[in-house]
């Protein structure tokens, strides 16, 4: 599988997640919640970009308990809840934003 981003094909495992990390760019994420029925807002901006920067400090994506706990931390007890994230990534907070941010399947996700 794979997406197509300006004139580039980027491979995707067989659940849509970029092969090859250093292959994302905001265009990626942009294309994937396309595909998905969705346009990305500020709010989604704030989770996705939360994400990448956890990633880049522990090297994992985080499960939702962890997500939610660390949102509400960094963002406010209002987004670091389910219900919040949930409406903003139906898919599964967890899941459906660590692939749009470019992250591998966070750890504990079916």
């Amino acid at each position: 599988m794979a997406i197509q981003v300006n004139g580039t094909t980027i491979p995707t495992d067989e659940e849509g997640y970029i092969e090859d990390l250093s292959l994302w760019s905001p265009e990626v994420a942009e294309i994937m919640a396309q595909e998905d029925g969705q346009e990305l807002t500020e709010q989604h901006w704030e989770v996705i970009n939360f994400l990448r920067e956890y990633y880049d400090e522990y090297q994992i994506a985080p499960a939702v308990r962890v997500l939610t706990k660390q949102i509400g931390k960094r963002l406010g007890q209002e987004k670091g809840n389910s219900k919040y994230l949930y409406e903003l990534f139906p898919y599964g907070p967890a899941k459906q934003a660590c692939r749009y941010a470019g992250l591998p399947k966070p750890t504990g996700c079916v």
